[in-house]
């Protein structure tokens, strides 16, 4: 079900390069410590990204340069690192389904990847919250 999360997420994103991402499933206690060191924040979270490439633009064509691997086929992305304890939580506080709520974090993450953020309240925000809603339809989510 991830694969096929992620392989929608960049095929709606207009991804048709080979991509290579590493999603890694944990627990509170892990994702916490990694919260702490890399965002500087004590606590558990659903889902960290750590995108290899930095974007001017969110998106394929808002890279800043050219992918040091896309020559020869390959885009390496980055990894993702979800909480299946926090997943589970948010989805009995939602009315959700594991499955969906994994969906959702899994196309969040991508999108991170891809350079959309939401830091803040302004246009960032809308354009991840707009993909996040196609893609999900898309899936039938």
């Amino acid at each position: 079900m991830i694969k096929h999360v992620i392989r929608t997420t960049l095929e709606l994103e207009g991804i048709d390069t080979q991509c290579e991402l590493n999603v890694q499933i944990t627990n509170n206690r892990c994702i916490r410590e990694r919260n702490r060191e890399y965002r500087g924040v004590d606590a558990p979270t659903d889902v960290l990204s750590f995108p290899m490439y930095e974007f001017s633009q969110p998106g394929w064509l808002g890279l800043k340069d050219e992918a040091p691997c896309a020559s020869l086929g390959l885009l390496p992305l980055g990894d993702i690192v979800l909480s299946a304890e926090q997943t589970i939580k948010q989805a009995n506080e939602n009315s959700q389904s594991i499955e969906r709520e994994t969906a959702y974090l899994i196309v969040h993450s991508v999108l991170h990847l891809l350079g959309y953020d939401h830091v803040d309240e302004g246009e960032g925000k809308k354009l991840m919250r707009q993909r996040e809603k196609k893609i999900m339809l898309k899936l039938g989510l």
